[in-house]
């Protein structure tokens, strides 16, 4: 009997230690979890990167090019991408009025502009790609045959929010 209350006491303060004790709920009002905030840190490069070949995984699986990344699309985007935060609202134009073109334009890219995806989330740059593919107006930009180069940045501000910018281009 008291191998069997040993056992019970042990189960019980194990349970007792998987137990929020913080007082946040991990559930939103409608029963769901709670989105985790991804920080980005470290080089941003890597996550450039890390874009540049998902996108080209997803395009060489249609049997389309692959692009490289270009420093002026880059600089489009991150421009982009900080001037949405100011805004606080994710679209296409600048607060200056400036379409992405202008953009790509005075970031001196000298090919052709074929579209841009943009977004306002707290998800990881994969599960943003996964959601422009997904949709039927950014899914063309980035599976764009003409594409030859690609310009991605980001602006996170200190609450989490990650305002996201995708630029295509093509040399031709």
């Amino acid at each position: 009997m008291t191998r069997i209350l040993s056992l019970l006491l042990i189960c019980f303060v194990a349970l007792a230690a998987c137990t929020d004790t913080s007082g946040t709920s991990t559930l939103a009002a409608d029963g769901r979890p709670l989105p985790k905030v991804y920080k980005i840190r470290g080089n941003p490069e890597k996550l450039q990167f890390r874009m540049l070949d998902s996108v080209n995984a997803l395009r060489q699986a249609q049997g389309l090019q692959s692009v490289q990344l270009s420093s002026q699309l880059n600089a489009a985007a991150a421009t982009h991408a900080k001037d949405m935060a100011r805004q606080q609202r994710a679209w296409n134009f600048g607060s200056d009025g400036s379409s992405p073109i202008d953009r790509v334009n005075r970031a001196g890219f000298s090919g052709t502009f074929l579209g841009e995806a943009i977004s306002e989330s707290y998800e990881t740059e994969t599960e943003t790609l996964g959601a422009w593919v997904q949709n039927p107006a950014t899914r063309p930009v980035i599976m764009d045959p003409k594409a030859t180069h690609m310009g991605f940045a980001w602006h996170q501000e200190k609450s989490g929010k990650i305002w996201w910018a995708l630029e295509m281009g093509s040399s031709i």
